[in-house]
């Protein structure tokens, strides 16, 4: 399997978002980061990036779906009303 790079992250945390909505959307995720980078908990810089990689056969639709954030099509989502809220319960907020 061929992975291909869809996204050079600034850091973890904002790669390990993008994973997460990736694989919600059914894609796979592998996140690569050089290992000093990690070691240290760099986020800024050559080895602060993380690269978002997803097999090659994925890689237009992670593109599309990378595109659509970043033109806010996700930030009016409305979740069905269907959707187990159960756990929001248990939350002390």
């Amino acid at each position: 399997m061929e992975l291909v790079n869809i996204y050079s992250a600034a850091g973890l945390l904002e790669a390990d978002i993008l994973k997460a909505f990736l694989e919600a959307q059914g894609i796979d995720v592998y996140l690569s980061q050089e290992s000093v980078g990690r070691t240290l908990g760099l986020s800024a810089g050559m080895l602060g990036r993380v690269n978002v990689m997803v097999p090659e056969p994925q890689a237009e639709e992670a593109k599309t779906l990378l595109t659509e954030i970043a033109e806010g099509e996700f930030e009016d989502y409305e979740y069905p009303e269907d959707m187990d809220q159960s756990n929001s319960a248990d939350l002390d907020l």
